[in-house]
Parts: C-alpha cells; sequence; structure tokens
C-alpha cells in the first residue's frame, strides 16, 4: 500500500507541475498583452514603465559596471579600392574633386527655358551617416532639376570577343520619389561633344535603376542598328521577375552589375545577385531581327467572305401562342392590403417646426414651403397613402421571340490578310557587336536630392569586377553589418517598439520548456489496486513480501530463546 500511494503522490505534483506552468504562461501571455494596451492609450495616467526600467538598469550598471559594458564593435578601416586586372574605366572619387569630369553646359530641346538648363548640381561628398569615413562618392544634389556629367574611358570599348561588365553603385540617401540613376554608354561618334552632353546625344547602352510613383525599373537598353536602313532603334530587356521595391526605399548602398557576352546572352545583378538574365536575340522589345513574312497591307476581305460560326435557323416559327405582348412584372392578385394601412395620409407632410429665414425674400427667391419630412403617424402603421399590389413575375412571359441559332455551313472562319516577304526583314545573328563607346555619362531628372553613386567600373574580366565590388561595396556593406546590432538587440528593439511582441517571445522559449515536461518528466502512471481487481493482470506480491519478512523475525526470535 505505501509503494501504491508514493506513485500516486508523485503523479498528483507532476499534474501540479503542468498547471502550473500553463497558468504561469497564461499570466505571462496576459500581463504583455495588457502592458501593449497600456502602451497604446494616450493620457495623463499612463504609467511610465521604461522610466521604471531605465531606473532598474542605471541600479545594475553602478553595482556592476563592467559586466554592463557592450563589447565594442570591430572597426573596418576604409581603403580605396584597386582595380586588379586589365579597365576601361575606374573611378572611386576617393580624390575628393571632379577631375577627369565634364558638367555639360547644354539646354533641352522642346522645354521651357526655366527647366532647359543642365544646371543641376554635382558634388564629391562622404555619404550620410557613412560608416567608412574616407569613402566618397558622387552625388547628385539639387531636385527638380536637369542633370548631365560625364567622363572618357581610357580608350573605346570595342565590342568583338570579350564580355563586358558594367558595375556601379548607388544609395538613394533620401529615399526616391521619382528619377532616375542610369548610366549611359555614349556612343564613338566624331560629333561626341561631352560640353554639351544631353537626353539626345547617342548612347549604345542605358543601365540602371528607375522609378517613378510605384513603378520599379531596372534599364538594360541598348540602341540596335539596323543593316538595311542604318537607322537605330532602342531594344529594351524584359522586365526582371524580382521584387525592386527595396532597392528603392531602404536606403543601403546596392551594387549594380551588367554582364554582356559575346554569344548574345546577358546577366543583370544586384548586389551580386542574378535579377535578370537572358539573350539579345530573344528577350528584348521589340525584337531585333523583323519578321521573315508580313501581312499583305493590300489585301482585302472578300465582300462574300463569311466569319460567322452560328446563325440564326431560316427554318424556325415562333410558335402559335406566343405572346411577345406579355409584360414582364404583373400585379399580385393574391395581396391582401395590411390592415392598419393609412389610406388617407401623405407619406410626407411639411415640417411643423420649421420657420422662414429672416432673409427670405419671397419677390428674389419665390414663396417658402416648409421642408417636407416623413409623415410621424406612418411610424406605427404599415404604410401610408395610396395602396397598390406589389409586382411579381409575369409566369407567362417569353418576351421577343428569336429563331435558334444553328451551324452556319457556309463559315469559312475569320479572314486574315496573306502573308508575304517582309522587304524589310534582314537577320543580325550578332547584335553583341554593337557600337563602340568612348564616354560614360548621367543625365538625369530627379525629384529627390542626395543620389549617392560610388565604384564605376567597365572591364572585361569578371574576376577583376567582382575583386573591385568586393573591395567598394564589400567594404560598405561589412561596415554596415559590423554597425547593426546583434539578432538579440533586434529583437528586443523591435519589442520597444512593439511590446506584444513580448508575448511572441515567451511562447517561443516557454513552450519547448513545457513539451519538454510533458513528455519527459512525466513517469507511466501505475495502475491502482481496483484496477487490478477488474482484470487478471498480475501485481506486485506486496503481501507474500511482509509475510516472509514476518517468519524470518520469529525464527530468529526462537533462536535467541535458547
Amino acid at each position: 500500500m505505501q509503494w501504491s500511494c508514493g506513485i500516486l503522490d508523485s503523479a498528483d505534483k507532476i499534474m501540479e507541475m503542468k498547471w502550473l506552468l500553463y497558468v504561469t504562461l497564461l499570466a505571462l501571455g496576459t500581463l504583455a498583452a495588457q502592458e501593449h494596451d497600456v502602451g497604446d492609450d494616450d493620457g495623463d495616467d499612463v504609467i511610465d514603465i521604461e522610466d521604471d526600467l531605465d531606473d532598474g538598469v542605471e541600479d545594475v550598471e553602478d553595482s556592476n559596471p563592467e559586466s554592463s559594458t557592450p563589447p565594442p564593435a570591430p572597426k573596418v578601416t576604409y581603403r580605396a579600392p584597386v582595380p586588379t586586372g586589365e579597365v576601361y574605366f575606374v573611378e572611386s572619387f576617393d580624390k575628393g574633386t571632379l577631375d577627369g569630369w565634364i558638367l555639360s553646359k547644354a539646354k533641352k530641346d522642346d522645354t521651357d527655358d526655366e527647366i532647359a538648363k543642365y544646371d543641376g548640381k554635382w558634388e564629391v561628398q562622404d555619404m550620410k551617416d557613412t560608416k567608412l569615413p574616407g569613402d566618397k562618392g558622387l552625388v547628385l544634389v539639387t531636385r527638380a532639376k536637369h542633370h548631365a556629367i560625364s567622363s572618357k574611358l581610357s580608350k573605346p570599348f570595342v565590342f568583338d570577343t570579350k564580355p563586358l561588365i558594367i558595375q556601379y553603385e548607388v544609395n538613394f540617401q533620401n529615399g526616391i520619389e521619382c528619377g532616375g540613376a542610369y548610366v549611359k554608354l555614349l556612343s564613338k561618334t566624331p560629333e561626341l561633344n561631352l560640353d554639351h552632353f544631353h537626353d539626345k546625344t547617342p548612347y549604345t547602352i542605358m543601365f540602371g535603376p528607375d522609378k517613378c510613383g510605384e513603378d520599379y525599373k531596372l534599364h538594360f537598353i541598348f540602341r540596335h542598328k539596323n543593316p538595311k536602313t542604318g537607322k537605330y532603334e532602342e531594344k529594351h530587356a524584359k522586365r526582371p521577375d524580382a521584387d525592386l521595391k527595396t532597392y528603392f526605399t531602404d536606403k543601403k548602398t546596392h551594387l549594380y552589375t551588367l554582364v554582356l557576352n559575346p554569344d548574345n546572352s546577358f546577366e543583370i545583378l544586384v548586389d551580386q545577385m542574378v535579377v535578370n538574365s537572358g539573350n539579345l536575340l530573344n528577350d528584348m522589345s521589340p525584337p531585333v531581327n523583323p519578321p521573315r513574312e508580313i501581312e499583305d497591307p493590300n489585301d482585302q476581305k472578300p465582300e462574300d467572305w463569311d466569319e460567322r460560326p452560328k446563325i440564326p435557323d431560316p427554318d424556325a416559327v415562333k410558335p402559335d401562342d406566343w405572346d411577345e405582348d406579355a409584360p414582364a412584372k404583373i400585379a399580385d392578385e393574391n395581396a391582401v392590403k395590411p390592415e392598419g394601412w393609412l389610406d388617407d395620409e401623405p407619406e410626407y407632410v411639411a415640417d411643423p417646426d420649421a420657420e422662414k429665414p429672416e432673409d427670405w425674400d419671397e419677390d428674389m427667391d419665390g414663396e417658402w414651403e416648409a421642408p417636407q419630412i416623413a409623415n410621424p403617424k406612418c411610424e406605427s402603421a404599415p404604410g401610408c397613402g395610396t395602396w397598390q399590389r406589389p409586382m411579381i413575375d409575369n409566369p407567362n412571359y417569353k418576351g421577343k421571340w428569336k429563331p435558334p441559332m444553328i451551324d452556319n455551313v457556309n463559315y469559312q472562319g475569320i479572314w486574315k490578310p496573306r502573308k508575304i516577304p517582309n522587304p524589310d526583314f534582314f537577320e543580325d545573328l550578332e547584335p553583341f557587336k554593337m557600337t563602340p563607346f568612348s564616354a560614360v555619362g548621367l543625365e538625369l531628372w530627379s525629384m529627390t536630392s542626395d543620389i549617392f553613386f560610388d565604384n564605376f567600373i567597365i572591364c572585361t574580366e569578371r574576376a577583376v569586377a567582382d575583386d573591385w565590388a568586393n573591395d567598394g561595396w564589400g567594404l560598405k556593406k561589412a561596415a554596415d553589418g559590423a554597425a547593426e546590432p546583434g539578432v538579440v538587440g533586434q529583437m528586443m528593439a523591435a519589442a520597444e517598439e512593439r511590446p506584444w511582441l513580448w508575448v511572441v517571445y515567451i511562447l517561443i522559449v516557454a513552450f519547448p520548456v513545457f513539451l519538454v515536461v510533458l513528455f519527459c518528466c512525466s513517469g507511466k502512471k501505475q495502475p491502482s489496486a481496483a484496477e487490478y481487481k477488474k482484470t487478471d493482470a498480475p501485481q506486485p506480491d506486496v503481501m507474500s513480501d511482509e509475510r516472509e519478512e514476518e517468519k524470518k523475525r520469529r525464527q530468529g526470535g526462537r533462536g535467541g530463546s535458547k
């Protein structure tokens, strides 16, 4: 019996622990929710919990200043990137000047003189809130102005057997309302004059981010020369499937890369991750090559061409009992006027409390009449005025008779003009071989200021571009990461702004503990004596053990008396 009671007591204690843990979790969640509600209420009676916590923190800091001091964040030292291979253009702006860059003096055509000038301001500055002192960049300073600046390559880029890689960084320090941050690779022509760089200056490639309203774009456009006419036409890459919004709104520095290969394939990367890819022959709009055949513009549809797949049955006859004049609705003859209906009372009456305004001029405004209000006598009645039977659907209504539709035996299909060879057809299987370019330029309009550009590079080797990125953008990323709080710090900061997160944190921590107690600490309940009696299962021979002990004591007693 003592053994059985001990098992029962242990099981009861475990159940008490389970209930105690459950109640504790419930209480903690309720308190956290109440704290959130109190924090949301505005008024003088709000308890300033943060002050109490601050006092507690100060006490702890006074008692143990060494343990409360956070470890210093790792320091990232800036060092200007250096290209590791052949390049056509590099610029890190770390000299702090615009040496090598030319500000445009042009004016836009077909624009009001007040805004036609390219008088937007450019400066070399440190980034706002920079974590890398000494890392400078080119900043579009002014808003609502035309900006144009350009610089020559060390030598013209000719599209032959090597890839083209262009890469640079952008930071929308103030976000972006409407404006672009794309770059133009200016075509090598005898007429190229960077002093008069403007929107009509011929370019070979335009690449980079652009945004207005909620339309977030990442342009890749190249100008293709028609081999038959010699005219240029813009070809736009398909829009990427990736969501680009974050790159415009998070106020972080992002790395934009375009890779063009001699096999006509291309890749567009943001922060060294591919966001778009394709082929110049298949994934541009309009296509590089026109169709081989086109519709004959002189072909005309014959007058007897029948495009009707169905026609009314010419042999159908309207049935004699079809009544086209039957109304769709009729009065319900079974309806009965409700008792208490006030036939002699109008639905609306003149407002007895209304008074003619003092400034009412009957000569100017006409005879004054009190405004109409709902008849108060009708409020307690089922209705007022002349009672009319309600309208119901007419069971005999059929509407205007129409013959049924049957298949048209003369149907010839939808007519289309015949195809003829396209007189403008050409086939360019190497669109990669574009017009050489000799300068890089930024020609932009923006409604937001302080757009930050940095670390331009144009080269042919992917490894060179990657090294440049790691030494520039990678360093910025490392510095930002070192300055950010750890995971725990971020969670605490988030909970300070949104107190309801404490409930989530408590449940995440406490729930696994609850499961451990539930499944690991609870032993298998032993059956009671009553349960043994209900079955033939053997039970511990407790009584036999007790008799054996008693027998040994008696034998020992008899031996001692001798």
